[in-house]
């Protein structure tokens, strides 16, 4: 019976631990984005302050890439937020769920989230 307990306690951890890398992961590649976006937001800038027509034309291209990254943002935060629903649900599923104590007796799991953002 104990087994199951630190089972449950394993498991845990390892839902944790996907949960996590799943964000460091997620924030990783919206950074990423954000940065590229900075850059392109500053050469659409530059080109526009010179009123070249060839580097205006070229701010056609980039405006669309820039809306395209946006909407990879985007994505990636609704993906984000899903995930964390559905984190959060499973856990608090795991804290109702009653688990056996060795003695007979029914206690509950306790899951607290180790997430610093």
């Amino acid at each position: 019976m104990e087994d199951d307990l630190f089972s449950g306690i394993a498991n845990d951890k390892q839902i944790e631990s996907k949960v996590v890398k799943t964000f460091q992961k997620s924030f990783g590649q919206v950074q990423n984005i954000l940065d590229q976006n900075r850059l392109l937001i500053n050469e659409i800038n530059q080109n526009h302050e010179l009123k070249i027509p060839d580097n205006l034309t070229r701010n056609v291209g980039l405006v669309r890439e820039l809306n395209n990254n946006i909407r990879i943002v985007v994505d990636l935060y609704t993906d984000l937020s899903s995930s964390f629903t559905k984190s959060m649900e499973a856990s608090s599923e795991g804290e109702s769920a009653g688990v056996t104590k060795s003695d007979g007796r029914v206690g509950h799991k306790r899951f607290k989230p180790d997430i610093f953002i």
